[in-house]
């Protein structure tokens, strides 16, 4: 499995070659053009889906089915010029679940705060706690999060350091950036944004929901295969973390994120479970997730 460093330099120059870590697809729209070369977006595209899956985000050597599948939706609402872009950003990321073929969502947001600037083959270049501009650090944050997330599923907390390197981005970032690009950095731009996306990743208000992740994918899904009863009680211990949490933490970002890719798993999930289960999860999750509460009814008894 993943996570071992000890491999010859001349294998890990051939897993390198082959398999980063993540697998992206990247999909710009364009339901609004007027003035820019539609060209340009088909490069953007390319870049973008390049400068995810080709650069080496971690020191850990991933097999090629072990890579993180990321779908990514750009909407470009406005061209401010030639050059500069408003935008909406969508992304869904999922990981394997072991001893299946099946995958399961680990994050799926929309930031509808994307403004950045690109020119047709200019060059993507990141490097971590260097600002270059918003649309590689942009991309980069995500990248981060969603990394902290799947080694968080697969060890305690084990996603800290990319979290942390999350917000070395966040902080990175220039108040003399432009108006357009600096929105969505700030905590006192929106309580919903990238600032508080990784406050919330990060405040130890939240350390039990990080640790039901993992109890929730590397103790629960990835167990279901050998046996299904006791999985499912992992991840019902588990969801009694995501309820600790949320009430240390009323609303915070990372709940909502886990409800936003967990919901129609968790009801999937607990169909098939104690009466004691699907009551207490059902709790759970209106308590959590209020404004859907009617979807979670199937499992109440």
């Amino acid at each position: 499995m993943r996570r071992l460093l000890t491999l010859s330099l001349c294998l890990f120059l051939v897993v390198f070659a082959e398999a980063q870590e993540i697998n992206s697809k990247v999909t710009i729209n364009t339901p609004k053009l007027q003035t820019t070369d539609p060209r340009v977006f088909k490069t953007m595209e390319t870049a973008v889906q390049e400068f995810l899956n080709n650069t080496k985000w971690t020191n850990d050597i991933y097999e090629a089915e072990e890579r993180i599948d990321v779908t990514i939706n750009i909407n470009i609402r406005e061209e401010a010029s030639s050059k500069v872009f408003l935008a909406d950003f969508y992304v869904q990321a999922s990981r394997p679940i072991y001893g299946s073929n099946q995958s399961t969502a680990m994050f799926e947001h929309n930031d509808k705060d994307f403004g950045f600037e690109y020119e047709e083959f200019q060059p993507l270049e990141f490097s971590d706690n260097i600002f270059n501009d918003n649309l590689t650090s942009f991309l980069a944050f995500y990248t981060y999060v969603i990394l902290g997330l799947d080694y968080d599923s697969f060890s305690r907390e084990g996603g800290t350091e990319y979290f942390q390197k999350a917000q070395d981005i966040v902080n990175s970032v220039p108040t003399s950036l432009n108006a357009a690009f600096q929105k969505g950095w700030r905590s006192i731009d929106a309580n919903r944004n990238r600032y508080w996306i990784i406050e919330s990743m990060l405040s130890p208000r939240t350390q039990q929901l990080r640790q039901a992740n993992y109890e929730y994918h590397r103790m629960g899904l990835d167990m279901m295969s050998e046996n299904a009863d006791e999985a499912r009680e992992s991840i019902f211990q588990a969801m009694k973390k995501v309820k600790t949490a949320n009430e240390d933490y009323p609303n915070a970002m990372i709940t909502q994120l886990f409800v936003n890719a967990k919901s129609e798993e968790i009801i999937e999930i607990f169909l098939k479970g104690t009466n004691q289960q699907k009551r207490e999860v059902y709790a759970t999750m209106v308590r959590i997730d209020a404004a859907n509460a009617s979807k979670y009814r199937s499992m109440r008894q």
